[in-house]
């Protein structure tokens, strides 16, 4: 994965999704479905009156689940844009209330990436975006580890669960986290350290 372009489209679907939430007539006043939302899961998400969970975790969330097919998402509706890359990897962006919020990526038609620069969501641990890997040593202890890619001029917190990993990586203009993504290590801690292979 070319971190680089990644972080360049979630910065601006990130943004895009601020807007909105700062102009939000009464529906943003409205609390969320089930009644309001506890103090510590409050957010630009729940102050725009999102429904959706607030926990990404390995398995992916909602229905972008990790395995997930391509096809069937897209005829579901519930992709809005796909981009064909290399080596059979498609990056796309969600609909409805995840829309500018998660990132994805399927390898050979398949979920294998699930990411946000935005926080909520967060992981069931409780880290976000914005937290200091300190913050996120202190949240995971010896469960996870800080790990540089193999060009050695990046940071990011690894946290193995099985065979999938939530993988939070630097910010490019300020410290601390920038990104969360989950999915298999084979992708997604794999693209870290060693990069697009073509």
């Amino acid at each position: 994965m070319n971190r680089p372009a990644i972080l360049l489209t979630t910065a601006a679907l990130a943004l895009g999704t601020l807007v909105p939430a700062t102009v939000a007539g009464p529906a943003a006043a409205a609390p969320l479905a089930g009644g309001g939302a506890p103090a510590s899961a409050r957010g630009p998400l729940a102050a725009a009156g999102h429904t959706h969970p607030q926990v990404l975790g390995v398995g992916g969330v909602g229905v972008y689940r990790i395995g997930a097919s391509l096809a069937s998402l897209t005829t579901n509706g519930h992709l809005g844009w796909t981009v064909p890359t290399c080596g059979g990897v498609v990056h796309a962006g969600a609909t409805g209330s995840w829309a500018g919020v998660i990132l994805l990526a399927f390898r050979d038609g398949r979920l294998v990436e699930v990411g946000t620069a935005t926080a909520p969501p967060r992981s069931p641990a409780g880290a976000t975006v914005g937290m200091s890997f300190d913050e996120l040593e202190a949240i995971y202890g010896r469960r996870g580890s800080l790990i540089r890619n193999d060009a050695g001029d990046a940071e990011a917190y690894l946290v193995r669960v099985g065979s999938r990993v939530e993988l939070f990586t630097g910010h490019p203009i300020r410290p601390g986290v920038g990104y969360f993504q989950v999915g298999p290590e084979s992708f997604v801690e794999r693209n870290f350290r060693q990069g697009v292979s073509c």
